[in-house]
């Protein structure tokens, strides 16, 4: 006698399907804020044929389990964001809702239960049509053992990333077998008599990781004999761009010679990183490195602090000090803001550039030093020599040997090497681990004008990791750049079509507008963003009640993102009430 399989009542996918969204124009697609493919099932099987036949299909098995955990672990990561709530059945079956939902195979739930605080797990699910078992049949015929080795990967990376360990699936019936339908079962790792012999597949082939590793051993000596013929141009610095490259043979040419460099570019595009790198690829590399931003000087003090003081020059020199020429003797000095010298600055400047001495404020001796002298500036120095603010001998001989060092936006292929290497530097200064940065927000920072430039972008990447959970993405709303800058994301509209469209048929009209003519309707009515905003935020809150998670979810933002808003409209309001009481008084 058959035992009838009831199925578990599933929530509603519809707050899933709202995250899929089709850019035609730009030919992506995307889920939330991570892109997607649409490929033909066939093509898969055509790729699985290939993977059994050179490989084997013990290794094949094993590559498309850890190929489905890795997928399975990133919609984990979604669910997370769009169900916070781990310890809710409907925010578990948001992969299951997945499965379905990319085409792959119907999922009924059978029975699950789980305590992501006390670790335990165990779920049963049917598959019906699974795409894996028809393919394999398709080309190999009915099957002694299951073969839907993606999708079992899925569930089991899936859940390990929910329940936060290691949770294991193990396809007990397949309809490759002759089976109605296929049958998986999950359970934690040591639960399992075999652990051992399930985990094995999820691990990488250590043959496939020596290859890797022989091949990337020989890109490492590649690069290393590269970084010797370039004489570790930049120190520590990041960019493969051929702009970058370009400022780097400069540099290699400069830092064989004793020329003085200018170093010419936007705010914050990094010319004390290039000074550093010409220093640290010099044979003065041993000595100081002595960094002035001559703007932070006060003008009556910068001779004194510049070319030194001698004891009684002027109110206040209690004692002889030496200045920061002296203090770089023999090494480098990196003037930044070159144009804010006085008059007076200057002609010491020159006369150092030229004699190679001075003489520091209120001593009458000459002092023989060897500095070599890298300026900077973000202005017109030819202009300044126009307007006299800038001696015409000082420019030329500065402008000997120039630099321009060129914007981030002229180099938008070094973002995501940049991206990486901040990242990195504040998962480290903040102890958190997030997992990047989402493929929307990654296509907003390469399409960003960057007024701010490397600088800009750094402090975007710290935002975004204190605002991001462990084990979460980036996504495009952590990101909180100068909303003034019209290529700013967040003033990008967005063009992408929805799947689902929820408007009701009272709204018929809008609906069929499209996010540009809203955005010129709201623009031609006087459009105020911050009022905006705030209504949009009051009115989601007020919808759910209060619940930051639940309006977080219907803006489409992750809740620090929200909870950050929140916090900046109770300032704003606050410091509004403030005022109105100090007129009223």
């Amino acid at each position: 006698m058959k035992t009838e399989r009831k199925e578990l009542p599933s929530p509603s996918a519809q707050d899933l399907l709202s995250q899929i969204k089709f850019d035609v124009e730009e030919g992506k697609i995307w889920l939330n804020e991570q892109r997607m493919l649409l490929i033909h099932s066939g093509v898969m099987g055509s790729l699985r044929k290939e993977l059994i036949n050179s490989l084997g299909l013990e290794r094949a098995k094993a590559l498309l389990m850890r190929f489905g955990y890795e997928s399975g672990q990133r919609d984990a990561e979604l669910a997370k964001k769009i169900r916070p709530d781990l310890t809710s059945g409907d925010a578990f079956l948001v992969g299951p809702q997945m499965h379905m939902i990319e085409g792959i195979v119907k999922v009924r739930p059978i029975k699950f239960e789980f305590d992501v605080e006390k670790g335990h797990f165990y779920g049963e699910f049917d598959w019906f049509g699974s795409y894996e078992s028809e393919v394999h049949v398709a080309d190999y015929g009915p099957s002694d053992e299951p073969v839907c080795w993606t999708l079992l990967g899925y569930a089991s990376g899936y859940t390990s990333y929910y329940m936060q360990r290691t949770v294991l699936y193990k396809e007990i019936g397949c309809s490759a077998c002759g089976e109605e339908h296929c049958t998986i079962i999950g359970r934690p790792i040591e639960e399992w008599d075999d652990p051992a012999e399930i985990e094995r597949y999820l691990k990488p082939d250590p043959i496939i990781e020596e290859l890797f590793a022989l091949q990337s051993e020989i890109d490492c000596l590649k690069s290393s004999i590269q970084q010797r013929n370039d004489d570790d141009l930049l120190y520590k610095s990041v960019g493969q761009s051929k702009a970058f490259k370009n400022v780097c043979q400069l540099i290699k040419k400069a830092s064989c010679s004793k020329v003085s460099i200018l170093l010419l570019g936007e705010t914050g595009v990094g010319k004390e990183v290039v000074a550093k790198g010409l220093h640290a690829s010099s044979d003065r590399s041993e000595n100081p490195f002595v960094a002035v931003n001559c703007a932070t000087l006060p003008h009556d003090l910068i001779e004194a602090e510049l070319f030194g003081v001698e004891k009684g020059a002027y109110t206040g020199a209690t004692q002889a000090r030496a200045g920061k020429f002296e203090r770089a003797d023999g090494g480098t000095i990196f003037l930044d803001e070159v144009i804010e010298l006085t008059p007076r600055a200057q002609a010491s400047l020159l006369r150092v550039l030229q004699e190679g001495e001075l003489e520091r404020v209120g001593d009458s001796r000459t002092r023989k030093l060897d500095v070599r002298v890298v300026a900077a500036t973000n202005e017109d120095l030819e202009e300044a020599v126009r307007d006299g603010r800038f001696r015409a001998d000082l420019f030329y001989r500065l402008n000997v040997f120039p630099v321009a060092i060129p914007p981030l936006r002229e180099r938008t292929e070094d973002i995501p090497a940049l991206t990486t290497h901040f990242l990195d530097k504040y998962h480290a200064l903040y102890n958190k681990r997030t997992l990047g940065v989402s493929d929307k927000a990654m296509q907003a920072l390469m399409a960003y004008a960057w007024p701010g430039n490397i600088r800009e972008l750094e402090n975007m990447i710290e935002r975004g990791v204190i605002l991001t959970d462990n084990n979460q993405l980036i996504g495009l709303s952590d990101f909180f750049p100068s909303l003034a800058e019209p290529s700013h994301p967040l003033n990008v509209i967005n063009k992408q079509g929805a799947l689902c469209e929820e408007s009701p048929a009272a709204d018929t009209a809008l609906s069929e507008m499209n996010m540009e003519q809203y955005a010129t309707a709201w623009l031609n009515k006087g459009f105020d963003m911050e009022a905006f905003e705030s209504t949009l935020i009051d009115q989601a809150m007020s919808q759910c009640d209060g619940n930051v998670s639940k309006a977080a979810r219907a803006l489409g933002l992750s809740r620090p993102a929200l909870a950050y808003r929140l916090k900046k409209q109770t300032e704003r309001e606050d410091a509004i009430h403030v005022s109105t009481a100090g007129e009223a008084e």
